[in-house]
């Protein structure tokens, strides 16, 4: 099986990769084979962070980065009677070439050629022998054949440096060269290094193949004194040899969520960039990144140019991976001065993680600023240092070890191996920023709009605020839903109940170009950012006006430093816009401004809008050359007479147009445009280009109607509160991509088009995926023309209105939406009189889109198989239900009423309900007598309408929900599921998080939630343990050891490129996928995720379908699909296209009483569906046997259209796409244009492949450590009999105590066993995910240390790690615990004697925790339980914690400046009288969470009683040390207190006292 070619969804571009890498190097540059065998050792113990494919012996890539062996190449020549120059004189390449003789020796001979074209010498060739046995059969069909080239140094290249950049332009150039010649296997041809120091052996390899395959990595005569290795992880696995690491000077385990940006400016900057470096060399370079490399690789090009252009190689990463400088107070001035000067030279590559870089005389590595993708590292005393994704991939006698660190967010580590000594990130940074002026050079260029002085703004309206609004498509919702909002709170409007009108080319209503595309989103192979609580790392700053000149180290004498005009965020006021109108007066001539105008005659029709684009591109082009820097494009000149060019494609236009001619950097683009109103507005464009944007008619809209909004607003007030909502959006939107800058989402083209044709994206939108094709340019200017044409038109309704709008809610004049009032009541109707002939007309109003356009799916013809058959024949509607899921909706967003009927009805037909996020009563998981009450099992105070329960019906939701927040997740809780979901993104928000403020949060939802009454809930964007393809793989491996026989589902979102994300999740070994819906979500959520994120799950569903069967995948998982899913002719299309179940939300919640009022956010559910208010919860009328009627109704629909099809079980209906077409004669004049062909592709496979889901993953669970410990403790777990065990353990051995907990829980419960029964004593380094989900009464003491994740989702077990006997290093500067530990701890204590990584206790709701120092991030989103830390903290601390203590040791006095103060405040610890006695307070279940040490004793106490456990569990110097010196010390303690918990407490003691008065 070869790679296969783009074909109907699946695109190759899509791919994505993430990895494990490591290094080894010896400080002092000692070559050795050890080196290189420890290396090799790195790669085989990161083999589980790797993945196979359908062949298990077929990976993804690996590959081995070493110094030129130059007395092993010495010994080879020598063999061939060849002689070589000195060291450093002569290079070698290692070389891929094509299988066949012609393609090998074409490729040869051009190499030969170019190396004598640019003066080098050639030296001759070497054939790398290899061992191809072990390959897998498809990686061996296309395994090139490896050959190394040597290239001679001629005596005109001063030095070796000359040479490297030589040889880099050899390489290049021969690469376009071969592209050139177009030969069958050309794209065989590859070279993974080319150099005279360093050496790269990589391929389609596993991580334990390196060293088997290439046979020179076994002889003792190869040396190296460094050694980087890598193990790729992609989305799919097709044979791809040159996308191996280690490139050539990078290894790298993140993704780059900016590449296209990155790239495209790369592109851009090509005529204005100049190097006196490479002078005229720099010309055979271009292009320097072409079409179809990863991401990494893009990368790597990159860097090499910047190094060759004479950037040193730490500087260059400085400049591609800054730091967060924008929000930090802590970074000194000249640092700073580095960063905002280059901020101005390059936009920052956003999102890579840790890289690995080396060129042979330095090694080092740097983590990216949000320090989401972690790496390690120790150093012996004996001079070798091992850097890796994990520890325990190469382990050292502990007396030989002297440090163990950690890489941090935005810090560098770096070997000079020819100073042979390690250069801390303080001192390479400040000899590096202090190099060269920066400061003075930025204060002398920098012009800051803000700052210039205020000039009159002439600039009015040509015709009435009205007419102008209606010429720009203005509706009423404009300004209820959107600007007013905006204008008065600061933030964007929320929506819920997700979006039920129709795409914008199958809408009768004109619709602006913006809605034709859909932002794109973070799922599983990079993770989104919280904007909010993380703001420390975003930034909104733009530079307006031309780049600087890339490759110009510095401003030589007499020089003026580049232009920089700066503006902090993009939204331009209409006086900040008259200054840039005038910036050649206010700069002296430095900057000068043209205005071109963005409309045309509208007597001209769509022609004239062509013509008008067209010259708007020419004169951008020439005005470049007449001396204008700033470009604006405006559309003021609007009136009857003229009609603007959607400002969307202007602005992409003249940005691509001036991309291709070489000119964008020359130049800065503002959009000047009445049509900007909405943040998906201001967010689409930036992504394709505009540095800055004025919305002049939103803030004279605002100022309009300023005086009505609450608080009586001025217009100055509210256009400033509209531009922080913009900002505040705009970086929500940058953040659900993992972006973090504006200057890196600035061109990135974050979306997708849904509706536009090929031919025109191309032209205008180049890069932007459009998979449906759709309307072109005649009929996109024809839409904008109508809508100009309504404006001035005298229709009596409009000549004093907006149009009504109907897009958030239904309007009679509206927009049409799916759920009509009429389709609303006729399924209630139909559902609760059990009639299915009334199901029938709700049906009718759903599927027949004759009329009406509403979905892709609608027009889908369903063709038969073969001849009708009788409905007696086909499968039962008692087995298809069983495929049928209810939505992930949780108690809390949902009332306990509806949420148990769901659950009861579902469990009644065998189907499955889900928890949502938000944990599970335990009592929902017992047995069930008939006529029990529903209030009988959760309590009568708890349940405002009551229901009457059968035998054998069950309240337990089939489904377990994991999410980001990992609300309630407890051993207890899994081990009560079939189905364990992981919730990567949602329809309603993809890439975002969520909330539950404390005012929602009641006493049951608290109990539920391991929370306090009161206290809010934050669920974070990402989660905290996936920042990456192979970190979802570790949860996956997680949740299945607690449950081993439930399935392991993952839930992502419809978007371009799902597909290759679902083969990941599939090699990531999920059991089951849902594909779900960009319309679907019940949840609040920001109206600009609500309308514009995502995709129809149509395209998702058949994109993850054909690209699962062309990976050969399919099989091992079950698909499903949801969102908007109504009718049975859904269900069948959903097959058809390839999913095995289905999954529905909103059509059940309307059936249990739901009438769409989309208020559910409020709490103001007038059906006592969506709300927790107990008056409006006594409203509640749904039953269980609604729901039971609504799901055998759509069964037997889907009967009745599979009986016509000729097809008697569903399972023919699986993956049969070539079963649909498109409906003929739709004349509509949008949709017309679509094509679904793609959709409808089925890609050619052998028959033995399956097309739906036939197999079960290998989970590998046999391996797991757990059996020998559940084995061994058979008399504590049976018999709660006390026992100790000693285990050796080892980094092989991930999620240790995960199973062992799980079958605690299905025994016992919750409460686990007694306190201390079970104490299990391990000697090494754990594997990831240590202690998960640890039961109560299991006590894991770790002698040696952690890697990430330990003690996720504690469940009140206990887990002490201390350092071997042996280490001498001192506690508390040495890591002992990695990332992410206490992730959704919910019970139990934790003693860790060393240092623990970022995002300590992350989302802890009651775990109790001492540590010795953390890193950034600690206690984030904490909402219960204690944490000490005896040393330094990070930045970022407490950032959205709302409950729970934490008491920080100040070790320098600066802790208030690391913590984020939004929720929390600082106490030093009180000289206070003792607390009140614990008798007080009730049980601890009428408090929910809360720990009632927090109530009863005093800090001093509490904190002195925590240190002294530790000291006890963990016997450290430091800890022991503090309660020594108590005196002394105590005064350096800090209390973090946040404010909703000190409220919580408050009301909690205050109800005590009444009660006690009572």
């Amino acid at each position: 099986m070869g790679a296969p070619e783009r074909q109907g969804l699946y695109n190759p571009a899509n791919e994505h990769d993430a990895c494990g890498v490591g290094f080894v190097a010896h400080i002092k540059n000692e070559k050795s084979h050890d080196i290189v065998e420890k290396g090799l050792l790195i790669l085989e113990n990161l083999d589980h962070r790797g993945a196979t494919g359908y062949d298990p012996k077929l990976g993804d890539g690996a590959g081995i980065l070493l110094q030129l062996p130059d007395a092993f190449l010495r010994a080879e020549r020598a063999k061939q009677g060849l002689r070589l120059p000195p060291a450093g004189h002569y290079a070698v390449g290692n070389v891929f070439l094509p299988q066949s003789i012609t393609g090998r020796k074409a490729c040869e001979s051009v190499l030969a050629r170019i190396i004598h074209e640019e003066g080098l010498e050639f030296l001759g060739w070497r054939d790398v022998p290899v061992d191809n046995t072990i390959l897998a059969e498809a990686a061996r069909d296309l395994e090139p054949v490896t050959r190394q080239v040597f290239i001679g140094r001629p005596e005109s290249l001063k030095d070796q440096d000359a040479f490297e950049r030589k040889l880099f332009v050899v390489r290049k150039r021969a690469e376009h060269a071969v592209r050139k010649l177009k030969l069958d296997d050309g794209k065989q041809f590859y070279l993974p290094s080319l150099s005279s120091r360093t050496m790269v052996y990589k391929g389609m390899l596993l991580a334990n193949q390196v060293g088997a395959y290439f046979l020179d990595l076994q002889d003792p005569g190869l040396v190296s004194a460094i050694a980087l290795v890598h193990q790729r992880f992609s989305t799919n696995t097709f044979p791809t040899w040159d996308l191996a690491h280690p490139f050539r000077m990078i290894a790298h385990n993140g993704e780059i969520n900016t590449v296209r940006g990155n790239v495209n400016w790369m592109r851009a900057r090509q005529k204005a960039m100049a190097s006196d470096w490479l002078a005229e060399d720099l010309d055979k370079l271009w292009p320097l990144i072409v079409e179809g490399q990863s991401d990494s690789a893009c990368f790597d090009n990159a860097l090499e140019l910047l190094v060759m252009g004479g950037y040193s190689m730490p500087q260059a990463m400085m400049m591609l991976i800054p730091e967060a400088w924008a929000e930090n107070p802590l970074m000194d001035e000249e640092r700073r001065a580095f960063y905002e000067y280059n901020a101005a030279m390059m936009e920052p590559w956003d999102g890579p993680a840790a890289v690995a870089f080396t060129d042979g005389r330095m090694i080092g590595a740097t983590l990216d600023r949000n320090g989401l993708r972690p790496a390690r590292y120790q150093i012996t005393d004996d001079g070798i240092v091992m850097l890796a994704s994990e520890m325990g991939v190469l382990t050292f006698p502990q007396e030989e070890v002297n440090k163990k660190w950690r890489l941090q967010p935005g810090k560098m580590f770096l070997i000079d191996l020819e100073q042979g000594r390690i250069i801390d990130d303080e001192e390479l940074k400040r000899n590096i920023s202090s190099a060269r002026p920066y400061r003075q050079w930025i204060e002398q260029s920098r012009q800051h709009l803000e700052n210039l002085p205020e000039v009159e703004d002439s600039a009015g309206l040509r015709e009435s605020l009205l007419h102008t609004q209606q010429a720009f498509g203005y509706t009423q919702e404009d300004l209820k839903f959107i600007l007013e909002p905006m204008a008065s709170n600061a933030e964007e409007a929320t929506g819920s109940m997700g979006n039920d009108s129709p795409l914008p080319v199958l809408s009768d209503k004109d619709k602006p170009l913006y809605n034709y595309f859909k932002q794109l989103f973070a799922q599983v192979t990079n993770p989104p950012i919280d904007p909010i609580r993380e703001e420390i790392v975003m930034s909104t700053m733009s530079f307006i006006g031309p780049r600087p000149n890339l490759l110009g180290l510095d401003v030589k004498p007499g020089e003026e430093p580049p232009l920089r005009l700066e503006v902090d965020q993009p939204v331009l006021t209409s006086a900040n816009l008259a200054k840039l109108r005038q910036i050649d007066k206010l700069t002296h001539g430095k900057f000068r401004a043209l205005v071109l105008d963005m409309t045309f005659a509208a007597s001209e029709g769509a022609e004239g809008s062509k013509a008008a684009l067209e010259a708007l591109c020419a004169r951008a082009e020439a005005s470049v050359g007449e001396g204008y820097n700033v470009l604006i494009l405006s559309d003021r000149n609007v009136d009857r007479q003229r009609a603007p060019i959607p400002a969307l494609l202007a602005t992409s236009a003249v940005h691509q147009h001036l991309v291709k001619t070489g000119l964008r950097t020359s130049t800065g683009l503002v959009v000047d445009s009445g049509s900007v109103r909405e943040v998906h507005h201001f967010a689409l464009l930036a992504g394709y280009g505009a540095e800055a944007v004025c919305p002049w008619l939103a803030f004279d809209t605002i100022a309009d109607v300023a005086g009505e909004l609450p608080g009586e607003l001025s217009a100055y007030e509210a256009g400033k509160r509209y531009i922080k909502a913009v900002n505040k959006g705009l970086r929500k939107v940058m953040s659900k991509m993992g972006i973090s800058t504006y200057q890196s989402y600035n061109g990135a083209q974050i979306f997708e088009a849904i509706g536009l044709a090929s031919g025109f994206v191309n032209e205008f939108f180049t890069g932007t995926a459009t998979q449906v094709e759709g309307i072109g340019l005649d009929e996109v200017a024809e839409e904008a023309l109508r809508v100009h044409d309504r404006a001035f038109a005298h229709d009596p309704v409009l000549d004093h209105l907006l149009e009504t709008g109907g897009e958030y809610a239904f309007r009679v004049r509206g927009e049409e939406h799916m759920w009509t009032p009429d389709a609303i009541a006729k399924l209630q109707h139909s559902t609760r009189s059990g009639k299915f002939e009334t199901y029938e007309e709700y049906a009718r109003i759903i599927n027949d889109q004759t009329k009406r356009h509403m979905t892709l799916r609608g027009l889908f013809d369903i063709k038969p198989a073969g001849p009708s058959i009788s409905i007696d024949e086909v499968e039962p509607a008692s087995e298809i239900v069983k495929r049928f899921a209810t939505g992930a909706m949780s108690l809390g967003s949902i009332s306990t009423e509806a949420h148990t009927t769901l659950a009861i009805a579902m469990n009644r037909i065998g189907g499955k309900s889900n928890t949502g996020e938000g944990g599970e009563d335990a009592g929902r998981f017992r047995k069930i007598k008939a006529g029990e009450m529903l209030s009988d099992i959760i309590g009568k105070g708890r349940i405002e309408r009551d229901i009457e329960l059968k035998a054998g019906d069950s309240l337990r939701s089939s489904i377990k929900q994991v999410a980001s927040g990992r609300i309630g997740v407890t051993a207890e809780y899994l081990a009560n599921s079939d189905q364990i979901q992981i919730k990567m993104a949602q329809g309603a928000k993809p890439g975002e998080g969520g909330q539950l403020p404390g005012h929602k949060v009641s006493e049951y939802i608290g109990f539920l939630r391991h929370s306090v009454p009161g206290v809010g809930l934050i669920s974070p964007p990402p989660h905290h343990d996936i920042y990456s393809i192979e970190d979802l793989a570790q949860l996956i491996h997680d949740l299945k050891n607690s449950n081993p026989v439930a399935s392991v589902s993952v839930k992502l979102v419809a978007e371009v490129g799902v597909g290759t994300v679902a083969a990941g999740v599939a090699k990531a070994k999920a059991d089951h996928i849902v594909i779900a819906g960009h319309d679907g979500g019940t949840g609040a959520s920001p109206i600009s995720s609500v309308k514009h994120a995502g995709a129809p799950w149509e395209l998702g569903l058949a994109e993850a379908q054909q690209t699962l069967v062309l990976n050969r995948l399919r099989g091992r998982v079950r698909l499903q699909t949801d969102g908007q899913l109504k009718t049975g002719r859904d269900v069948v299309i959903g097959a058809l296209l390839g999913a095995d179940e289905f999954g529905f939300a909103t059509a059940p919640l309307v059936v249990t009483g739901c009438i769409m009022m989309r208020k559910c956010h409020l709490n103001t559910c007038p059906v006592g569906v969506a709300t927790q208010d107990p008056e409006l919860r006594k409203r509640f009328s749904g039953q269980p046997e609604h729901v039971v009627n609504f799901f055998f109704f759509i069964a037997e629909e889907v009967r009745k259209i599979m009986a016509s099809m000729g097809l008697s079980r569903f399972d023919d209906l699986v993956g049969r796409a070539d079963l649909l077409d498109t409906r003929a004669g739709i004349d509509h004049w949008k949709a017309k244009g679509l094509d679904f062909s793609k959709i409808f592709h089925m890609p050619a496979v052998p028959d033995e492949v399956a097309i739906r889901h036939a197999e079960t993953q290998d989970h590998g669970l046999e391996r797991a450590l757990d059996h020998e410990l559940i084995r061994a403790a058979q008399p504590a777990i049976s018999r709660k009999e006390k026992q100790e065990l000693d285990f050796p353990i080892r980094n092989l051995n991930r999620s240790v105590g995960a199973m062992l907990s799980g079958d605690i829980a299905k025994r016992h419960g919750a409460a686990g066993l007694p306190e201390n029964t079970l104490t299990i004593r391990l000697h090494g380094t754990a594997g990831q995910s240590f202690g998960a989900f640890l039961a109560k009464g299991v006590n894991f003491v770790l002698e040696g240390e952690g890697n990430d994740y330990v003690g996720k989702g504690l469940s009140g077990g206990r887990i002490v790690v201390r350092p071997p006997v042996a280490f001498r290093g001192e506690t508390q500067d040495n890591i002992i615990v990695g990332n992410t530990v206490l992730y959704g701890a919910t019970d139990g204590e934790a003693y860790f004697s060393g240092v623990g990584g970022e995002r300590f206790a992350v989302r802890n709701s009651g775990a109790t925790a001492v540590v010795e120092g953390v890193g950034d991030h600690g206690c984030e989103y904490m909402t219960g339980g204690t944490v000490v830390v005896l040393g330094q903290t990070g930045r970022n601390f407490g950032a959205g914690m709302s409950g729970g203590f934490a008491y920080v040791y100040d070790v320098d006095g600066k802790f208030s400046s690391r913590c984020n103060m939004a929720q929390v405040a600082l106490e030093p610890l009180p000289a206070e009288k003792a607390a009140a006695a614990a008798s007080e307070f009730g049980e601890d279940t009428e408090y929910g969470a809360v720990d009632l040490r927090h109530l009863t004793m005093k800090d001093e106490d509490l904190l002195k009683t925590l240190i002294a456990q530790h000291v006890e569990w963990t016997g450290s110097q430091h800890a022991k040390n503090i309660l020594d010196h108590w005196d002394q010390h105590r005064a350096k303690f800090i209390k973090v207190m946040p404010h909703e918990y000190r409220r919580a407490l408050d009301d909690i003691k205050k109800n005590a006292k009444v009660k006690e008065a009572v």
